[in-house]
């Protein structure tokens, strides 16, 4: 029902009508006058609300009738629709729907703008801005620590210059490691694994580079994997290996989701970018992913299994009973979730058979991972590296494993189906 809404001004002395309330006004004036000069009786009472009588009028879309109820307009106007006023009938329709489409159009702009917005903020938060990358954020946390008072000038330009030495080579510093850790816990491994935690230049970001830069130093003191390189690279060096690993054509997807670009940037890495460079690199591995939680207040204990029997499949054997230590020839395991990612050392049960993993977390210092080599103090630091099932409730996990080593023909042939990169997922 289209109906246009008249406010009428009646005249109390007379059947004047005005849609204007000053008309009206000036009318009545003129009516006063009369009555003072004798021509209208003196009896009528005139107050300003008799003035300002007003009517609501409801005039027909379709010709120029006003009605003066809804009821009386909504009868004449299906009056006019029996009797076939469709083309004035269609000029509104062609009207509303004309607006409904600016509507439209209004609604798909404001939602463009703030997907724009939600994408600049999703850039800035995973490190994708042209803010800069791990050079960049050493500068200002060391420009920041001289303004402060907390580093001398002279300090400042030595760590500096040791920092472009570092990058050049593209070997990491060694700063941020903490070596002999598994031998203090117990030798849960036969091989040695070192601690890598993030520092002034990645602080915030850098936890993906920091767990490969700790499988890494696991694969070099394997004699299985001596082709490796030698050194452990840089948070620089491995953002370039990871390009290089999409310049050979593997994790596509993945690839366009960084624009093809991580040397300079703080950009986050995760689970697929891990596999993706240890492919270049002819290293075998999976993805596996946790997708859901399989255990009571969403826990994961399918995960705490599977990890153990990951590690229990290459444990050395030959005992009749069980060693209260069970050591093993693999390489730690790249535990990932939303936002964070650390590495899995080990796995231990207790007598009652619940199960904690042996986490090294890089947003640990140094100074606390050192705390492991004390007798004094390993056994509160051993406490921190472990984590039950109650400490692991994020919604989805992903864990990559190394397997060995590929083929040429292996490595072409996972390059080739990482353009469609499935994990396996459990349950």
């Amino acid at each position: 029902l289209y109906c246009i809404l008249l406010w009428c001004f009646a005249c109390p002395m007379c059947s004047l009508v005005c849609k204007d309330c000053f008309i009206l006004q000036e009318h009545v004036e003129l009516h006063l006058q009369d009555q003072a000069e004798g021509i209208l009786p003196q009896n009528i009472n005139i107050t300003l609300a008799s003035i300002f009588v007003s009517v609501m009028r409801y005039e027909c879309p379709m010709c120029s009738l006003s009605c003066s109820s809804s009821s009386s307009l909504q009868e004449h106007v299906e009056l006019h629709l029996e009797y076939g006023s469709a083309s004035v009938t269609g000029v509104y329709l062609t009207l509303a729907r004309k607006l409904q489409e600016e509507e439209q159009q209004k609604w798909r702009e404001a939602a463009t703008r703030r997907e724009a917005e939600d994408f600049k903020k999703l850039q800035k938060q995973f490190g994708l801005d042209n803010s800069g990358g791990y050079r960049k954020q050493m500068e200002r946390n060391m420009e920041r620590a001289v303004s402060r008072g907390q580093m001398v000038p002279a300090e400042f330009h030595r760590k500096k210059a040791e920092m472009l030495e570092s990058l050049a080579s593209g070997v990491d510093d060694g700063r941020s490691k903490t070596s002999g850790l598994m031998g203090a816990l117990y030798r849960y491994y036969q091989r040695d694994t070192d601690h890598y935690s993030s520092s002034e230049g990645d602080k915030g970001w850098g936890c993906g580079y920091r767990n490969f830069q700790m499988l890494l130093s696991s694969l070099h003191r394997m004699e299985q994997y001596k082709l490796l390189p030698v050194s452990v690279p840089s948070i620089p060096r491995v953002q370039a290996l990871i390009e290089e690993a999409w310049g050979q054509g593997a994790d596509p997807q993945g690839a366009s989701h960084f624009n093809h670009r991580l040397q300079g940037t703080r950009a986050w890495i995760g689970a697929t970018e891990i596999y993706a460079v240890l492919t270049s690199l002819s290293v075998k591995a999976q993805i596996m992913d946790f997708h859901k939680p399989t255990g009571p207040g969403d826990t994961h204990p399918r995960l705490f299994e599977w990890v153990k029997q990951c590690f229990s499949h290459s444990a050395s054997r030959g005992a009749r009973l069980p060693p209260k230590i069970v050591q093993t020839t693999l390489p730690p395991i790249h535990l990932q979730h939303q936002g964070h990612s650390r590495s899995i050392v080990g796995v231990e049960q207790k007598v009652n058979g619940n199960l904690c993993l042996l986490l090294f977390d890089p947003g640990c210092v140094p100074r606390e991972m050192r705390k492991v080599l004390s007798q004094d103090t390993a056994a509160t630091m051993v406490r921190r590296v472990r984590k039950f099932p109650g400490s692991l409730k994020h919604r989805q996990y992903q864990v990559v494993a190394v397997e060995g080593l590929l083929t040429p023909e292996e490595k072409q042939s996972r390059i080739l189906n990482s353009r469609t990169l499935c994990a396996e997922k459990i349950p």
